[in-house]
C-alpha cells in the first residue's frame, strides 16, 4: 500500500522530470515561443494545487478510495491527450486535466498516511513514502533523456500514460479505505468551511505548512530553471542535464533515508530545522556564485545546487508530518492546503526564474535563498512555543 501511495504521489515529478529535456524540441515541434512551452508547466502546478484544494477537503466526507479511482483514471486519459495533442494550446489544457487530476492523487495518498499514523512515526512513513517516490525523480530525467531520441516527446507521455494504468491497478487491488465512516465530516459546504476554519485558524500549522510550501519553492526554482541554467548558462549537453537532474534527485533521497534512520533519536522538528538551515546556507552560497562570478564554472553552481537539493529531504517529510499532526479531526483538507499552495507557489514561481531569459543563473539564484529564508522564518516564528518531546 505504501509504495502505491508513493507511486501516485510520485505523479508530479513524473510528469515534470521527464520531458523536461524534450522543453526545446517540442518549441519546434509545436512551431510555437519557449515560453508557451514552459506554460505547459506553469498549467500542470497549477491544475496540481486546485486539485488538491477541492479534493481534499471533499475526501474528509467521502472518504480515500473512490476519489482515488477516479483520480487516477482522469490522470491516464489526460496524459493520452498530452501525447496525441496538435498544438501548444491542447497540450496546455490536457497538462491542466493532468495536474487537477494529479493533485487529487498526490493529496489522497497523503491524507491516507495521515489516517493511519501521528507523530515520529508518521514522519518516518512519509519520509519512506518520499524515499520510494524519490525513485521518479531519479529515473524520471535519465528516461527523458533516454527516450526523447528514439520515440520523441509524444512517446515520453505514452509511458506517462502507461504509468497511470499501473497507478489505478495498484489503487483499486492494494488501496483499501482508510476514513472509517464514522471519522467523515457531513454536511456539505457547512462542514468543509467548519475544517477550513479549524486547519487555517492553527497557528503552529500554518507555520509548517509555509515551511513545506517554500521548501518545496526553492526546489521547484531549481526544476524549473536548471534545464536552461545547466545547457546554456553552464553549456552541458541534454544527456548531461539528465545525469546532473538525476545526481541532485540521488542527494534529496539519500538525505530522506538518513532521515528515517535519525526519526526517534532527533524529534522531527529538530531534523527539519537542521534541513531548511542547510537549505538556506547553500542558497546563499549559490547566489554568491552567480552574481559575484563571471561566467562562473560549472562546480560553483552545481555544487551548492547539488547541497541545496539534498536538503529537502530532511523538509518534505517533517514538515507534513508536523503540520497534518496538528490538524487531525481535517486531514484531508490539511493536506489539501498543503498542496495547493505547494503547487500554487510553485505556478508562480516558474515564469519568474526565467525572467531574465534563459542564458542566467541570477534568477534562480535569487529564488533559492529567499525561499530558505521565508521557510526559516516560518519555522522560527508561527511555531516557536511548540513543544518539543
Amino acid at each position: 500500500m505504501l509504495c502505491v501511495l508513493a507511486l501516485l504521489s510520485a505523479i508530479a515529478p513524473l510528469a515534470t522530470d521527464m520531458y523536461l529535456p524534450g522543453l526545446p524540441l517540442m518549441t519546434e515541434s509545436l512551431n510555437t515561443s519557449a515560453p508557451s512551452v514552459q506554460l505547459t508547466l506553469t498549467t500542470f502546478m497549477a491544475g496540481l494545487g486546485i486539485g488538491q484544494l477541492v479534493v481534499g477537503p471533499l475526501s474528509d466526507g467521502l472518504g480515500r478510495r473512490r476519489l482515488l479511482i477516479g483520480a487516477t483514471v482522469v490522470t491516464t486519459l489526460a496524459a493520452m491527450a498530452c501525447a496525441l495533442a496538435p498544438t501548444v494550446e491542447t497540450l496546455i489544457a490536457a497538462r491542466l486535466f493532468q495536474g487537477l487530476s494529479g493533485g487529487a492523487a498526490i493529496v489522497l495518498a497523503r491524507a491516507c498516511i495521515a489516517d493511519r499514523a501521528r507523530g515520529d512515526n508518521a514522519a518516518r512513513l512519509f519520509s519512506i513514502m518520499m524515499i520510494i517516490g524519490g525513485v521518479a525523480p531519479v529515473v524520471a530525467p535519465l528516461m527523458g533523456g533516454a527516450l526523447l531520441g528514439p520515440v520523441g516527446w509524444r512517446g515520453i507521455f505514452w509511458v506517462l500514460t502507461a504509468a497511470g494504468v499501473v497507478m489505478f491497478a495498484g489503487v483499486l487491488i492494494l488501496v483499501p479505505e482508510t476514513l472509517p465512516e464514522e471519522n467523515r465530516h457531513g454536511g456539505g459546504l457547512t462542514a468543509l468551511i467548519r475544517n477550513l476554519r479549524y486547519v487555517v485558524g492553527n497557528r503552529v500549522y500554518l507555520g509548517y505548512a509555509f515551511t513545506f510550501m517554500f521548501g518545496f519553492v526553492a526546489l521547484f526554482s531549481y526544476i524549473s530553471a536548471s534545464p536552461f541554467v545547466v545547457q546554456n548558462v553552464l553549456g552541458l549537453s541534454p544527456g548531461q542535464f539528465s545525469m546532473v537532474f538525476a545526481v541532485n534527485a540521488a542527494g534529496m533521497v539519500s538525505a530522506a533515508i538518513v532521515n528515517t534512520r535519525l526519526v526517534g533519536t532527533f524529534h522531527a522538528r529538530q531534523l527539519l530545522g537542521f534541513g531548511v538551515t542547510l537549505l538556506l546556507a547553500a542558497g546563499v552560497v549559490l547566489l554568491l556564485a552567480a552574481v559575484l562570478i563571471d561566467s562562473p564554472p560549472w562546480w560553483a553552481i552545481l555544487i551548492p545546487l547539488f547541497v541545496s537539493v539534498s536538503s529537502i529531504g530532511f523538509v518534505m517529510g517533517n514538515a507534513t508530518a508536523l503540520a497534518q499532526g496538528e490538524v487531525t479531526r481535517a486531514s484531508g483538507t490539511g493536506s489539501a492546503l498543503l498542496g495547493a499552495g505547494q503547487f500554487g507557489l510553485a505556478a508562480l514561481v516558474s515564469p519568474l526564474v526565467g525572467i531574465a531569459g534563459p542564458d542566467t543563473a541570477v534568477p534562480m539564484a535569487v529564488a533559492i535563498p529567499t525561499a530558505g529564508a521565508v521557510a526559516m522564518l516560518s519555522l522560527l516564528v508561527l511555531t516557536r512555543r511548540t513543544h518539543i518531546s
